[in-house]
């Protein structure tokens, strides 16, 4: 496959004029969210007082998931304490951690009757344990309330804190995804306060934990990574004995975001499914409009097909 040329210029006097950005393809259009369950999904998240990424990052899949009635709920308030470039989440100093969210989130798991429930966070540095607690207390209060409901956590690296992983992973989430984003070579101007391998050690330890757990992981593409690097984060997880991978098209909430390289096409992707599953993950999801949650339900126990 054809190699991507970098973002950034390799030096000299003076850097060439940055190329035009592309045009955005037919293919990367989504439906403006609307339909009786998409109102009533909003309705109960303001009546809450909860946040969801899939507001806070602006997903292109909102409103086909919250007309299936499923949202992934964002924990730990809406502002993150890092400064990642590619994130629409707000970023600053968070309002104190809300030890009655745990709460609020299971009512919402019951009254939507969910049978999936996704619990993603901020990055709260500013907490000794990150907030892992409160992973594991929404993740116990939920099971109370509907015990049939799995849930897959989608939780930040902890700062390498692994007695706070142990403690998200005590609470026996169904699914444990933790979102490598993108290629080791600008990994760390894509995620500055993050590290390509302490990530893959995250998703190992969490193997060792339970060798029965379904772990999950995935990256954007387009956002500079070439097609084999793309390959190599593949082996990377693999190497970690990750289960689940998805991978997406990255889309820069806006001009002051880290740009778009290039538009990856339908047929790129299909090829990156295949590989991933000639590598031996059990599960792909890999399309335009691919993001971590979706289609998270079909991700507990996948098999290889």
């Amino acid at each position: 496959m054809a190699e991507i040329i970098p973002l950034m210029p390799s030096g000299g006097a003076s850097a060439p004029a940055a190329p035009a950005r592309p045009r955005r393809p037919e293919w990367l259009k989504a439906r403006a969210p609307s339909g009786e369950n998409y109102q009533d999904v909003h309705r109960l998240m303001r009546e809450k007082g909860l946040n969801t990424v899939c507001e806070e990052a602006r997903c292109p899949n909102l409103g086909e998931c919250w007309n299936h009635r499923t949202a992934t709920f964002l924990l730990l308030g809406d502002t993150c304490t890092r400064g990642c470039r590619y994130c629409a989440i707000g970023k600053g100093k968070p309002r104190p951690i809300d030890e009655d969210e745990p709460e609020r989130v299971a009512t919402s798991v019951a009254h939507l009757r969910l049978r999936f429930a996704v619990l993603t966070s901020v990055n709260r540095d500013d907490a000794p344990d990150g907030g892992a607690h409160i992973f594991a207390r929404t993740i116990e209060l939920i099971r109370q309330r509907e015990p049939e409901c799995k849930i897959e956590v989608l939780i930040p690296d902890f700062d390498g804190n692994w007695e706070a992983l142990q403690l998200v992973l005590a609470a026996r989430p169904d699914v444990l995804n933790h979102n490598i984003e993108t290629a080791p070579r600008i990994f760390r101007r894509f995620r500055p306060r993050a590290g390509f391998q302490q990530s893959i050690e995250l998703l190992a330890r969490a193997r060792a934990f339970d060798p029965q757990l379904t772990t999950k992981s995935g990256m954007m593409v387009g956002a500079g990574e070439t097609n084999a690097e793309v390959i190599e984060v593949m082996d990377a997880l693999r190497s970690a004995d990750v289960n689940v991978m998805t991978i997406g098209q990255y889309l820069a909430p806006d001009s002051s975001y880290w740009p778009v390289d290039r538009y990856v096409t339908p047929a790129e992707f299909a090829t990156f499914r295949e590989e991933g599953l000639r590598r031996g993950f059990r599960h792909i999801e890999s399309g335009p409009m691919v993001r971590s949650s979706y289609n998270a339900h079909m991700h507990v126990g996948a098999q290889q097909h």
